[in-house]
């Protein structure tokens, strides 16, 4: 069994590899959002190069695991002579993987708001920008909240794939300590813990946001 001060000796590096999922996460979701809103207009868009296009891409990131879409992004890119430094290469692999799934929860969402609100703002003259801004998107965002904080949160599971290209998040960090010490069990639920925290964090969070912009 690991004594109590040598776990709290193994606390600090344990938190260092938390706030790296931390960050690892903000990154990959703000990258996420970003590339699920430009994926879902082109996928709404009138073109038809825009929408194929779009599908590929959704259909690949989808498609295909997540690791290997990092050892392509690492790997791969150099040989193009592109190089990335390990957490960039790992941000924006999980940020354009899960950028695709965003996108199809937005999709959703604003394909089940009534077709009769944008003939309405059409009726007034509402223009295009402003009938996203104040219809649609508002409306679309509060539909998709409780399944793009599922998405957050399963991002932040997917941290720990980030280890492969020697990212030291808190999984890899507690493989470390487990490695020095040779107790994984103790290690292993502070990990868990940890996950445990940051994921329910979301939900705190999405569930005050739900309840600031309910309906009535």
């Amino acid at each position: 069994m690991l004594e109590p001060a040598r776990l709290v000796a193994a606390l600090p590096e344990l938190a260092q590899g938390a706030a790296t999922t931390l960050a690892l996460t903000a990154c990959s979701a703000l990258l996420s959002w970003v590339v699920g809103g430009v994926v879902v207009c082109a996928l709404l868009s009138g073109s038809t190069a825009s929408r194929w296009t779009a599908r590929v891409y959704v259909s690949f990131m989808r498609g295909t695991p997540a690791l290997v879409q990092l050892f392509l992004v690492f790997f791969a890119l150099p040989l193009l002579g592109v190089h990335l430094p390990p957490f960039l290469a790992a941000s924006l692999t999980l940020g354009l993987n899960s950028g695709a799934y965003v996108a199809e929860i937005m999709r959703g969402a604003l394909l089940s708001i009534p077709a009769g609100q944008r003939e309405a703002a059409d009726a007034i003259g509402m223009r295009s920008v402003a009938l996203w801004r104040r219809v649609l998107l508002p409306q679309a965002v509060r539909i998709a909240l409780p399944s793009l904080i599922n998405e957050m949160t399963l991002l932040l599971k997917t941290t720990p794939l980030a280890s492969v290209v020697a990212v030291t998040e808190l999984t890899f960090a507690g493989q470390i300590v487990i490695a020095r010490t040779f107790e994984p069990t103790e290690v292993l639920l502070a990990v868990a813990v940890g996950y445990l925290v940051a994921s329910q964090a979301l939900v705190q969070t999405a569930r005050a946001i739900e309840r600031r912009t309910a309906i009535g």
